[in-house]
């Protein structure tokens, strides 16, 4: 059987397939009766899930995350679609191959991170150079690095999404940086290679995409700034100096580079580099929305469903 990818599914199709499932929940209706919300994915997006008229015993037979066979129904409900299940068996997930159903960059990860090192690699400042080699020589981060998603909704949110995320923005920072000579170069490349590391630890990528619970308590933000100057306490420790000053303006561009404490940045910026920071930032995840946004609309409109991160429709039509 040919498998019905999400992003395909019209409102009023019958479903009978197989999809990753992810957070179910069992929840009540004002009249009590149990039902269970669940995400349903594959590499192609996500669908809400609701199962009406519910059990415990079905819910706890849910994996989590994990496939699940699903016969039922799309809707829309309130302009979103959804899919009303009807039965729900889980699969062994040995019997499915996972990266069919988690999203994937489509550019060359070996590629991606090649460039990454060169660029990195040109770091002369000695502080901020040990610091970044120190990233790149811990092997196990690093292949965290290049599997992780940029994020689980907003931006990149796919298998190589934060390497995709994180080359983009230092190819941006090469052609802007000359145009800007009083900014500290090194400075700014090191803030873009590290400013989502704590990513690696703040999401669970290796099935369906979630958070972990110390990335729920503590965020990715937190993380990378406590990544870094562990690192710099290892380098201390084999007597590799790393100046406070740096740490401190290396760190104001992680606390910062999401520009707004409404985005839950813990500072605003200031200073030039994490100005730059943030505006490339946010530049390229607003691009990688838009586009998204653009080529999974449905219909053949010129026009986009309202985007609501975006807070516009798109317009879809190209000129000759």
């Amino acid at each position: 059987m040919t498998h019905k990818f999400i992003k395909e599914i019209a409102a009023g199709e019958t479903i009978n397939d197989i999809y990753m499932v992810r957070d179910p929940i069992l929840r009540s209706t004002t009249k009590g009766d149990l039902y269970i919300a669940m995400f349903l994915c594959d590499r192609t997006g996500q669908l809400n899930g609701r199962m009406w008229q519910a059990s415990e015993n079905v819910y706890k037979s849910l994996p989590k995350p994990g496939f699940v066979h699903i016969k039922g129904r799309s809707e829309l409900y309130q302009n979103n679609m959804q899919i009303v299940i009807n039965t729900v068996t889980p699969i062994d997930a040995e019997k499915v191959t996972v990266e069919d159903f988690l999203a994937h960059t489509t550019n060359d990860i070996g590629q991606m991170f090649a460039e990454l090192k060169t660029i990195v690699g040109g770091i002369k400042n000695a502080s901020l150079k040990a610091l970044t080699e120190a990233f790149l020589g811990d092997a196990e981060l690093m292949a965290n690095f290049c599997k992780a998603p940029g994020g689980m909704k907003m931006h990149h949110g796919y298998i190589g999404g934060l390497l995709e995320h994180t080359h983009t923005m230092l190819r941006v920072a090469q052609a802007l940086l000359p145009l800007y000579p009083h900014l500290q170069s090194d400075l700014v490349l090191a803030g873009i290679f590290l400013h989502d590391m704590g990513k690696t630890e703040e999401l669970s990528y290796d099935m369906a995409f979630s958070y972990t619970d110390s990335g729920q308590l503590i965020g990715h933000i937190s993380k990378t700034l406590v990544m870094i100057h562990k690192k710099a306490d290892i380098l201390r420790s084999e007597g590799i100096e790393v100046k406070p000053e740096v740490l401190d303006a290396l760190g104001h561009i992680i606390l910062s580079h999401h520009g707004q404490y409404d985005y839950g940045s813990p500072k605003l910026p200031a200073t030039s580099e994490a100005f730059i920071v943030y505006y490339i930032d946010d530049l390229d995840a607003k691009m990688n929305q838009v586009n998204a946004a653009i080529e999974n609309e449905l219909s053949d409109a010129n026009w986009t469903a309202w985007q609501n991160p975006l807070q516009t429709r798109l317009y879809r039509k190209r000129i000759d």
